[in-house]
């Protein structure tokens, strides 16, 4: 039986009734859970979060914690044993050897039906973009688990999976955005060895003003530019650390963050894998980022079709409804075809991730996840803008009937930008693709 809204294109062809090869009823049982917990907890705050108390509600964040969701989503594709619960499952009552990369989506797109890339992201975006999946690890993992070392592991993890304390990633830099080679934030080891000492700034952090620890990329060696010699630090709040709050266009209860570092003591047994080697640790957790991203723009952009074709069911205008004239129809078919063709493309990433060893994986997908970033964030631009224009007024009011596609419209940058922009992402694609190619042996 079809689940969930009944206008059309709002939700993906499986919820649709429409056969699947990729679905199980694992998946459907996620998918009931994960949709009562949004109802219940997040599916009404957007507005009071964004325009209001521009912050997240830490017991909702507690509940995640309690409930779950922020061990599933530290962990991405596939969950460690140790980390369910005692009878083997984890969140929406899903057996931990089942989950998989569909479980992952299913979660994430869930937990962003309410339009609001700012509550997604105030609350999980932490977890979500601090995910990594290393070579010939078979493990989406945050980068303490599969590159910290046993003793921080069992320091740390515990009190962030409960809820206790909560960790952000901090790589981007003011002059380093896109250029991650480009970072300068220095870390020198004390002359007792013991210690690193931080100076720097980071810069558009997501979740930094509600984090206790800074997973942070430093330069313990070289110079900017330099690709060898970028560590991984996991930093504590606390004495040299500073941070201001920073209010992009939307997405105002992301808790994005400007972090300064003055002479910072990290402990040496903080330092997360092997020192001159974060660089590779990076460039590893790209594509899992870029495909996170994915999912909340092609989810967004549904929300933009949903909320277009009620307004046009509804809205009268010299003598009929809008969705009579064949320019709004028109509107809503470019906007359709355009996310019903990119699930499809989703959906095949997904898939193929799940079955290629990790190394393959970075490999083969990097460039084809690049361009279907690319894509996602056009499609959600003008699903946003089409979907302005067939509301009319009401999309460009900040609450109300057009709440949700007003707020879209300004948060689509949101998407666009973060894990590499448009031209970025079309650039590395190509390049990528003709190059593994090239080392093929192809004769192009």
């Amino acid at each position: 039986m079809p689940f969930g809204s009944p206008v059309p294109f709002a939700e993906p062809a499986d919820l649709r009734d429409l056969p699947s090869p990729y679905y199980t009823e694992s998946h459907h049982q996620l998918r009931k859970a994960a949709r009562a917990w949004a109802e219940q907890h997040i599916m009404e705050v957007a507005y009071e979060w964004e325009e209001e108390t521009k912050t997240v509600d830490p017991k909702v964040y507690q509940q995640a914690a309690d409930d779950g969701i922020v061990t599933c989503l530290a962990f991405g594709t596939k969950i460690p044993r140790k980390w369910a619960k005692q009878d083997g499952t984890v969140f929406g009552g899903v057996k931990v050897e089942e989950w998989d990369g569909f479980h992952d989506m299913i979660l994430i797109d869930e937990l962003h039906r309410n339009g609001s890339l700012g509550v997604g992201q105030g609350l999980f975006g932490g977890m979500q973009i601090g995910k990594l999946r290393a070579p010939g690890v078979e493990a989406g993992c945050p980068p303490i688990y599969h590159y910290g070392s046993q003793e921080l592991q069992d320091r740390v993890l515990p009190e962030i999976m409960s809820g206790k304390k909560r960790i952000c990633l901090a790589i981007t830099e003011p002059e380093a955005g896109s250029d991650v080679k480009n970072l300068s934030t220095e870390a020198k080891l004390s002359p007792d060895g013991k210690h690193y000492i931080v100076n720097g700034t980071k810069k558009w952090i997501t979740n930094g003003v509600y984090s206790d620890y800074f997973t942070t990329a430093v330069r313990t060696a070289g110079q900017a530019g330099d690709a060898k010699g970028i560590s991984f630090l996991l930093i504590p709040n606390g004495e040299g650390v500073s941070r201001r709050r920073m209010f992009m266009s939307g997405q105002h209860c992301a808790g994005t963050t400007y972090l300064t570092f003055e002479d910072v003591k990290v402990p040496v047994e903080n330092l997360i894998g092997k020192e001159h080697e974060g660089f590779k640790m990076i460039m590893s957790n790209f594509n899992h980022e870029r495909l996170m991203i994915c999912y909340v723009g092609h989810r967004l952009a549904r929300i933009c079709i949903e909320d277009a074709i009620k307004h046009a069911l509804r809205r009268k205008v010299f003598g009929k409804k809008l969705i009579d004239s064949e320019v709004i129809r028109s509107k809503l078919a470019q906007m359709s075809r355009e996310v019903e063709a990119q699930q499809a493309w989703i959906e095949s990433i997904v898939f193929a991730n799940e079955r290629l060893a990790p190394a393959d994986a970075n490999q083969r997908l990097g460039g084809l996840t690049a361009l279907l970033k690319a894509h996602v964030s056009m499609t959600l631009e003008l699903t946003a803008r089409e979907a302005v224009q067939i509301l009319g007024g009401i999309a460009h009011t900040r609450g109300g009937v057009g709440e949700r596609i007003e707020r879209i419209r300004r948060d689509a940058k949101g998407v666009a930008i973060p894990g590499g922009s448009i031209e970025i992402m079309e650039d590395f694609g190509i390049r990528h693709e003709i190059k593994r190619a090239t080392v093929a042996g192809t004769k192009l």
